[in-house]
Formats: structure tokens, C-alpha cells, sequence
């Protein structure tokens, strides 16, 4: 009894001191996010690109062009920047695109827009003198599309449509003036749009379905549309701002 007693007595008091434990007054510290338009050891690992170092745009340059436009598009701020030209629909900067070609990859990149925006993201790009961009290339279409529903637009020019072929059937675009993430991969025929971790369209290119839809949209009188396998990568010039950061590929 009297080492039972004595035993009564030591988890009393063992558990009275586990009681009295002060609450912690700090949280435990959070890994930081990484910094923008750097590759983080895990993503270098994985085979990770920057095609935007945040600074200057020297893996970019003007669609049939030598050069980086002198107008229509500047470095900010850690982005890259397509200016509002103020002509509606017509910028006067011109596209960009990689200097680099690219057949399997994945693509993420962030980006920004301003009210009533409206730019795309370009795949497959065939660079022909005297022919715009998209005669060629697929479209991943950037949109405010909240406003442009407004006025009637489809779902088949929404942002994360393929252009004018395949609709995005669900919104997944954050307001303006937040960040939105774009992903394409693009493999062998095989297309993903994403927006913000959704995907939004998968298609095949090339294929008898594909061909039906093409041979319906603007681009059947352009034999070449996304049949060039082994292209850069194009950013739009449509006369609204845009900001563009974080621009990341990998090749598959």
C-alpha cells in the first residue's frame, strides 16, 4: 500500500508539471517561398529551365526578327512587360519569341493582366517573312474574361482555349490584378492546357478530329497551322499590358 501510494504521488506530480508546460508564444518558422525567376535545387534537379532571368531578355526576341523590340515591350520590375498601345487591338511592339526551338516540353509560366487584356501564349512557331505569327501557331489564349463576356466572346477564345479550335469549357482565370499560372505540355501530338493547377483542354494534334475542327475555324486556309514539329515558343503583342514572370520549361 505504501509504495502505491508513493507511486499515486509521482504521476500526480509528473502530470502537474506536463500541465504547467508554457504555450508556445512563436510559430515555427515557414520555409520561405523561392524567389521569383530563380530554379529552385529540387526544379534543377528535375531538368528545369529559366527562359526569364528577371532581368533581361536575352533568350527572346522579335518574332522575324534579329532583335529585342525597342518598343511595345520592356523589362519591370522582374517582368516582362507588353505595353497597352492604346490602338485597340494593334500593338506596336510586334510578338516575341525564343531564340531557342523546342519539340517536347513543358511549359509554366505566371502572368498578369490589366483590365480588358488580352495576349496568348504560341507553340509550334514557324517563322514565316510577311506572315503573323498565329497563321502558324497553336494559341494558349491569355483573356480578362469577365469583361470580354460582356461583349459576347465565346468560350473558344477564353483564356486556356486553343484558340478559335478547342474551348475552355470552365473559367479557372483569378481577377484581375492577381497572378494566374499557365502550364502547356506539349508531347509528341499531345496537348494539356492548364490554368492555376486545372487543365482546362488535352487534344491531339494531327489527328482526324483535330483536322475536322481546324478545317472549321480561321486557320483552314493556312496549310501550315501546328504542323511544325520543332518551333519556338511566342509571346503576344495584342495592344494590351500584360506582365510576364517566372517562365520555366523542361524538355521531355
Amino acid at each position: 500500500m505504501k509504495y502505491a501510494n508513493y507511486f499515486l504521488l509521482l504521476f500526480l506530480f509528473l502530470a502537474s508539471c506536463q500541465n504547467n508546460t508554457p504555450p508556445a508564444t512563436e510559430e515555427p518558422e515557414a520555409t520561405p517561398p523561392p524567389a521569383e525567376n530563380t530554379l529552385t535545387e529540387e526544379e534543377k534537379a528535375a531538368g528545369w529551365e529559366l527562359l526569364f532571368n528577371g532581368q533581361n531578355t536575352e533568350k527572346w526576341r522579335g518574332y522575324n526578327r534579329d532583335e529585342f523590340p525597342t518598343l511595345g515591350w520592356r523589362v519591370d520590375d522582374g517582368t516582362i512587360v507588353v505595353e497597352k498601345s492604346g490602338t485597340e487591338e494593334e500593338g506596336f511592339g510586334g510578338d516575341i519569341v525564343t531564340k531557342e526551338t523546342f519539340e517536347n516540353y513543358e511549359l509554366t509560366l505566371e502572368y498578369l493582366l490589366s483590365d480588358t487584356a488580352n495576349s496568348g501564349i504560341l507553340y509550334r512557331v514557324k517563322e514565316v517573312a510577311d506572315t503573323p505569327i498565329w497563321y502558324n501557331a497553336p494559341e494558349y489564349q491569355i483573356l480578362d474574361n469577365a469583361t470580354y463576356a460582356t461583349m459576347g466572346v465565346s468560350n473558344v477564345h477564353f483564356a486556356a482555349a486553343n484558340y478559335d479550335i478547342h474551348p475552355a469549357e470552365t473559367d479557372h482565370t483569378k481577377p484581375v490584378g492577381e497572378w494566374n499560372l499557365a502550364r502547356i505540355l506539349l508531347k509528341n501530338n499531345h496537348v494539356e492546357h492548364w490554368l492555376n493547377g486545372k487543365m482546362v483542354i488535352a487534344y491531339d494534334l494531327e489527328t482526324p478530329e483535330w483536322e475536322a475542327l481546324v478545317a472549321k475555324s480561321k486557320f483552314a486556309e493556312y496549310p501550315d497551322y501546328g504542323r511544325h514539329h520543332n518551333g519556338a515558343i511566342g509571346l503576344q503583342d495584342h495592344g494590351h499590358k500584360v506582365q510576364f514572370r517566372n517562365i520555366k520549361i523542361r524538355r521531355l
